[in-house]
């Protein structure tokens, strides 16, 4: 078949339900005819080693759910310095067994007015610190050559006041400025913000931004130099589709699709969660289909499991092909802090419910904070009121509460509602910082054994599991962030330091903290790789220890069962399991009595059942 004929088959499949939710938001039969003829361009632009791992991926449209794929997302400066160093430290990613590689935003972004990357200048620049999209798509290659997918952030609900379409908007052109929501009084701004909550109440408190040289007021939901789309607009939809084409022609694998839960606005609405978010997310879906069908959609919805779940669409009308489990890692940290793991039980027996092919994206830290969205429904009932029990979490995360290991600092703190967030690395949040500034031997022992066990437990759920650059290593929090002017009052910088690669020299060497942490981590992944009780296909259920400190997921793939059991407590607990059969250790060999298991503090078992 003749690659042009490829496009015509996947358009034909596609193009009577992506015309009809078109023409549903905007009744547009010009703007939708220029779609076509773009994506048709785009898809003639592509890359001939592209278009045929296309091809690859749709005879095995499950390729990026095999339970070899191991992910890590890394800041591309901090991590090699620029692109081109980047492509020099495959083989460290490689040794690491990462073959999904997560970079941060790396798009142009005006310096100290970019929330991290997050307000973009230009969607078709690097960011000349880092390099050119040259340089991308040479990376690109490689990372194919190797059996590396690239994942990029692509921030469609807004851009930076410096982008081309914001400054011609500021200038007055009414072309420019009906992409954006601008009003030049503050009665329909007022109106909004009686419904939409604010995301930065305390670092950037209003949903509006007054622009004093123009008179005029802009939506800016996040930060005041984030100017929202307006996604009522064809023209905005249309471009941000030509350019989420062009970025995946530059070879990306995997497209973040940033904040997926703002993109529509409507007034008198909690402007989230709208259904023509879904519509729009549809669209992308089946625009990617056609044009370069290898390429993932990943949507970052931070929200509890019944909010997140409809981004996946449905089976025959799929949205994002994965979703971050962003309550599954909230609630594993306070599982941490309050030894107690029936929220988390709970939790995943909804997911593990779910159909296999919504595909979950399992992390314990990110470049982000974490927000402590839990089910306080549920936690209400078990006595823990919900400022009482955020302000102890805090507490116990920031190192004050009596006993904790922990060390972080708070994001967003609002004394008053109690809502503060909480930044830190997975190493120190396990005690590793804290055990080396008191040079306590047994103590970082202990941090060793709880990290440890965390990534165990992450790599035993279903789904994608996902590292973040320097946990490999047990890289601590970097506090350098406050000498410098642009990040000093964003306390997100606290884990997003360089990469050490000091630590990265002592990999090998299991005297050494570092070496400890990437063996083991290294074992784990190995063995996961390996058996077909990872598949994921296979069934996952959580069981009954007996006891509230200890997690015991068991997996099922045909005739094979393993197990795992995660003790969140600090001391040592002794289950037993209602299994029968014989259950071998799978790190070491030998044979264990499932009635009678003893984990050490923070200790963990992986067992598997013998034929």
């Amino acid at each position: 078949m003749k690659t042009s004929d490829n496009f015509a088959k996947r358009l034909q499949k596609h193009h009577d339900e992506l015309r009809w939710l078109y023409m549903e938001l905007y009744d547009n039969d010009s703007m939708f005819a220029e779609l076509c003829d773009q994506m048709h361009a785009y898809y003639l632009a592509r890359d001939r080693k592209m278009k045929a791992l296309d091809q690859k991926r749709e005879k095995a449209p499950a390729w990026f759910r095999g339970k070899d794929m191991l992910g890590m997302m890394l800041y591309i400066d901090n991590f090699a310095g620029t692109i081109q160093g980047l492509q020099k430290k495959l083989p460290y990613l490689e040794s690491c067994h990462v073959n999904y590689i997560h970079l941060m935003p790396f798009l142009d972004s005006p310096e100290g007015r970019s929330d991290g990357g997050y307000a973009v200048a230009d969607f078709r620049k690097v960011r000349p610190d880092l390099g050119s999209m040259d340089d991308l798509a040479k990376l690109s290659e490689e990372c194919h050559e190797r059996g590396i997918s690239l994942c990029m952030d692509f921030v469609m609900n807004h851009t930076s006041e410096d982008h081309e379409w914001a400054r011609r908007a500021r200038q007055g052109e009414g072309e420019y400025m009906s992409r954006y929501f601008f009003y030049d009084n503050y009665d329909i701004p007022a109106r909004y913000e009686e419904t939409i909550p604010q995301v930065f109440p305390t670092t950037a408190p209003g949903n509006f931004t007054w622009l004093a040289e123009n008179g005029h007021y802009v939506m800016t939901t996040f930060y005041p130099y984030q100017w929202d789309l307006n996604y009522a607009n064809p023209r905005v939809f249309n471009e941000m589709m030509y350019n989420f084409l062009y970025l995946a022609n530059q070879g990306m694998d995997i497209i973040r699709i940033d904040a997926v839960p703002y993109i529509w606005k409507e007034l008198g609405t909690q402007c989230r969660n709208l259904q023509q978010v879904h519509t729009i997310v549809r669209m992308m879906r089946m625009i990617g289909e056609i044009v370069c069908p290898g390429v993932v959609l990943l949507g970052e919805v931070v929200m509890e499991p019944e909010k997140v779940v409809p981004y996946f669409g449905t089976v025959e009308k799929p949205e994002c092909h994965m979703l971050y489990n962003v309550t599954t890692m909230a609630t594993t940290w306070n599982c941490v802090a309050t030894r107690d793991v029936r929220l988390l039980k709970m939790q995943m027996n909804v997911v593990n419910s779910l159909p296999k092919k919504y595909t979950f994206l399992n992390y314990l830290r990110c470049h982000d904070d974490i927000g402590w969205g839990l089910d306080f429904g549920t936690l209400q009932t078990w006595g823990m009121e919900e400022v009482a029990h955020k302000k102890y979490l805090n507490d116990y995360f920031t190192g004050n509460y009596p006993g904790s290991v922990s060390r972080g600092e708070l994001y967003n703190d609002d004394p008053r509602l109690g809502d503060a967030r909480f930044c830190g690395t997975t190493a120190s949040m396990c005690g590793v910082e804290s055990a080396g500034f008191e040079q306590d031997q047994q103590k970082m022992q202990e941090a060793i054994r709880m990290d440890i066990m965390l990534h165990a437990y992450m790599l035993t759920q279903s789904g994608i599991p996902m590292l973040y650059s320097g946990d490999e290593v047990g890289q601590v929090n970097d506090y350098t962030y406050k000498q410098e002017p642009g990040k000093a009052v964003d306390s997100r910088y606290i884990h997003r330091g360089r990469f050490q690669w000091d630590l990265a020299a002592e990999c090998e060497d299991t005297e050494t903290v570092a070496g400890q942490i990437f063996q083991a981590l290294g074992q784990l992944v190995t063995i996961r790789r390996r058996e077909k009780v990872f598949d994921a296909d296979a069934d996952c259920l959580v069981a009954d220890a007996g006891d509230d400190a200890v997690l015991c997921l068991i997996r099922t793939k045909g005739k094979e069962q393993m197990m795992g059991l995660f003790n969140f407590h600090d001391r040592e607990r002794n289950v037993a399991v209602e299994q029968d059969g014989i259950w071998q250790d799978m790190l070491h060999g030998n044979v264990q009595d499932v009635q009678d298991i003893t984990l050490p503090g923070h200790g963990f078992v992986w067992l598997k059942k013998k034929p």
